[in-house]
């Protein structure tokens, strides 16, 4: 089956507008000021939140 009126160019970029992708969002880790993604731990020093840090590679 075939639609019975062709889509216009405007009507269908007004459709996808919403479709770009964003940059991603960076801050900078409180603990060595690096940028990191938020609610991710730092991958430089492993920093989460204050009490917890996770293990990297240097400790070892």
């Amino acid at each position: 089956m075939l639609p019975v009126k062709r889509t216009s160019k405007t009507r269908k970029r007004n459709r996808r507008s919403h479709h770009a992708l964003r940059a991603p969002q960076l801050v900078s880790c409180p603990n060595c000021g690096s940028p990191r993604f938020p609610h991710a731990a730092c991958r430089n020093c492993g920093y989460v939140r204050p009490g917890l840090s996770l293990k990297t590679n240097e400790d070892e």
